[in-house]
């Protein structure tokens, strides 16, 4: 009996690395805090969808949350190309 409980176990395991439940519950919440705020949105629902964010995936959220006023980094210099044999 407890042999056939742990091949349930690593299977059901396995299943869910393989489903990522915890992934797609992340990118869900992330999208609705992203492009579905609205002025009907309200703070609680706010609070509870950071905290699944929070919840699924925290190193990413907690360095998003850090850095969420930083300045923009600055832009590549322009490329420069060298001048063809016609151009000189």
């Amino acid at each position: 009996m407890t042999a056939v409980l742990t091949v349930a176990a690593l299977a059901a395991g396995y299943g869910l690395g393989r489903w990522r439940p915890w992934l797609r519950l992340g990118d869900w919440a992330n999208w609705q805090l992203r492009f579905h705020l609205n002025r009907w949105t309200s703070r609680p629902r706010q609070a509870a969808l950071f905290g699944l964010l929070l919840a699924t995936d925290p190193a990413h959220t907690m360095r998003a949350w850090r850095r969420r006023n930083e300045p923009s980094r600055p832009l590549a210099p322009a490329m420069r190309f060298r001048p063809t044999e016609e151009e000189q």
